[in-house]
């Protein structure tokens, strides 16, 4: 027998919308049986997040490694502050694959920093103005995808290099001196 067919990224992506959807239906009614569903609903996802911590710690290295390669584990792992990797790891390389990416349209990101649940960011855009909002939204889907615990990703303005002033160009010019007879 074979291994049972998993599905495609896109359909659990469209079981997550679906899964949102029904738990704002949820967070919107007010009740016992509303409190109860809610319940339920963080006591399986704390059991779940029990289980997915027990596979990686008997799955050792190599596996984990599968698994975080995974995008559902790797998101799951990360929701179960389970994910072998820090947060700032995580979100450098989301950066340094968007950079790579940015890079070929003229445009360069360098993750600042991280401070509390907002990552700061760089960019330099060339060109329109009006391009640099797409680029900012590319680079914070990036980022929040490696990292969902952050809240937000903020562009920080860019660094100006310092333009030279020679000395001379500041002293008040000096009479030339008068030439000996």
């Amino acid at each position: 027998m074979g291994e049972p067919s998993r599905p495609a990224d896109a359909e659990v992506e469209a079981r997550l919308v679906r899964l949102d959807s029904l738990l704002e239906r949820v967070e919107q009614v007010a009740g016992p049986t509303a409190d109860a569903a809610r319940e339920a609903v963080r006591g399986l996802t704390e059991l779940y997040g029990e289980a997915l911590a027990r596979v990686r710690d008997l799955a050792g290295p190599d596996v984990t490694a599968r698994l975080t390669g995974d995008q559902l584990l790797d998101h799951l792992l990360v929701l179960h502050g389970l994910h072998p990797e820090p947060v700032e790891r995580r979100v450098a390389a989301a950066v340094d694959r968007i950079a790579e990416v940015l890079r070929r349209r003229g445009a360069t990101v360098e993750l600042v920093g991280i401070e509390g649940s907002v990552a700061s960011v760089r960019l330099t855009t060339k060109g329109c103005g009006g391009s640099s909002s797409g680029v900012e939204e590319a680079v914070r889907e990036a980022v929040l995808a490696a990292a969902p615990e952050l809240s937000d990703v903020r562009p920080v303005a860019e660094r100006t290099a310092p333009a030279f002033v020679p000395l001379e160009s500041l002293l008040p010019a000096a009479a030339p001196a008068a030439r000996p007879a």
